[in-house]
């Protein structure tokens, strides 16, 4: 009797290949571990590197880097008061460019230098996502392919009770303002949790449709919002997000044409 053999093509999708770069000076070796998880939604850190001056004052970054595999670059400061890690950490992120190895380049920082980096990545078709606090730059957040908040990282008890002190102690600072400034200035101390109702009028006309299925509303979203984030927004998904705005968004389940499976659609109210 002959066995018949039976052969399987498994197709395996390809991951994106990553570099991470992160500036130790602008950075906290607290949120790392929350980072490389977030990165890991976006594809396989072939390299993980950290830049700064770990001869003095950076201490707290040795179990860090020993845990998560992360390869340190020494930077030492050569002249007072000169970021010379901002430096060494371009010339590095150009040099891994042009080895043509990767697909994305994720850059941990809030650092406005980085700017012309991110511009010049993007120019030679890597995706980049950054990762900085709220209070980064617009500049070089919109730089980037994609903006991650690290205050929407942090475990959510910890990340509340931060927003509530930056947000107090934003309100100390503004109070000492004269009232001339102080509406001049609103804007650019106090953090912001509004969702921005004319990048979202400019997703909807820009489609054919009244209706738009919610995965093509977040990716059209992310395309004119980079930081847009449904944690900002204390929501874990965009289909949460829509639900909390009914002044904004009215929405309707729809069964796709099997019948098994439901998915949102929204509209814009306003």
């Amino acid at each position: 009797m002959s066995k018949i053999k039976t052969s399987f093509n498994v197709v395996e999708e390809k991951s994106a290949r990553l570099a991470v770069l992160i500036d130790a000076d602008n950075a906290s070796a607290k949120e790392v571990k929350a980072i490389l998880e977030e990165v890991a939604k976006f594809g396989e850190a072939i390299v993980k590197r950290i830049y700064g001056n770990f001869v003095s004052g950076n201490g707290q970054w040795k179990q860090v880097i020993n845990e998560h595999a992360i390869k340190p670059m020494q930077q030492f400061a050569f002249t007072t008061g000169k970021n010379a890690t901002d430096g060494y950490m371009i010339i590095d992120a150009m040099d891994l460019l042009y080895t043509n190895r990767f697909d994305g380049f994720c850059i941990v920082s809030s650092d406005s230098d980085f700017t012309a980096l991110a511009i010049r990545l993007k120019e030679q078709g890597a995706t980049v996502y950054g990762f900085g606090k709220m209070q980064t730059p617009k500049a070089f957040l919109n730089a980037c392919s994609q903006f991650i908040y690290v205050e929407n990282l942090l475990p959510e008890s910890k990340n509340e009770s931060e927003k509530e002190v930056m947000t107090s102690d934003a309100q100390t600072v503004k109070n000492k303002l004269s009232p001339s400034v102080q509406k001049e200035v609103t804007q650019e101390v106090l953090p912001k949790a509004e969702l921005q109702k004319d990048i979202l009028r400019k997703v909807f006309d820009s489609s054919d449709n009244e209706w738009l299925e919610i995965g093509t509303l977040a990716a059209q979203w992310k395309l004119l919002q980079v930081d847009i984030d449904p944690r900002t927004y204390g929501c874990k998904k965009f289909t949460d997000l829509i639900r909390k705005y009914p002044d904004i968004f009215e929405y309707e389940m729809r069964k796709n044409t099997e019948g098994t499976h439901e998915h949102m659609y929204v509209k814009l109210k306003i």
